[in-house]
């Protein structure tokens, strides 16, 4: 399966624990003012990558362990963004995902989408909520505003089991 890129960076320790790899996925519907990567708004920007070829770089550097879904925002992509997930769960990686939608409103877009609930069921973590730069606060770990919440497995299925 093919996805539409902004960039990856091989070799992240920004955006989550440990050393990890981060996938900018390109496409933004959110248009967060003072985003720090308007350049991954435009779906037509960026390039194609084949998911496989993510996850073979991913396997060539065993110092990794685990891989962040960015972006612009994943959850546009909800197929690719899963199929990546599950061939890096395999591996035994961990995966977050940052995204510009609430958990709530993650539960609400998954009644409707099945790709949006299993890429949400198949995530470790997810960094929710737009940036807002009036709250801004450069002391918060692995996010940009403190709106923006850190949901780990039994937060994100505490919101998810009234979809299921």
């Amino acid at each position: 399966m093919k996805l539409k890129l902004a960039g990856i960076e091989s070799e992240s320790i920004v955006d989550g624990p440990g050393l990890r790899m981060a996938v900018f996925f390109q496409g933004c519907g959110h248009h967060c003012p003072a985003c720090h990567n308007k350049k991954t708004w435009d779906f037509d920007g960026g390039f194609v990558m084949d998911v496989e070829d993510i996850i073979e770089d991913y396997t060539n550097n065993p110092l990794l362990s685990g891989i962040t879904l960015t972006g612009g925002d994943p959850v546009y992509q909800p197929m690719a963004a899963l199929e990546l997930t599950l061939g890096i769960k395999d591996l035994e990686g961990d995966v977050w995902l940052y995204t510009g939608y609430t958990i709530e409103e993650l539960a609400e877009l998954s009644k409707s989408d099945e790709n949006i609930l299993d890429l949400v069921n198949n995530v470790d973590v997810i960094v929710d909520g737009p940036f807002i730069e009036s709250k801004k606060d450069m002391t918060l770990r692995f996010r940009g505003s403190y709106n923006q919440r850190i949901l780990y497995r039994d937060d994100i299925d505490k919101y998810m089991k009234v979809v299921r």
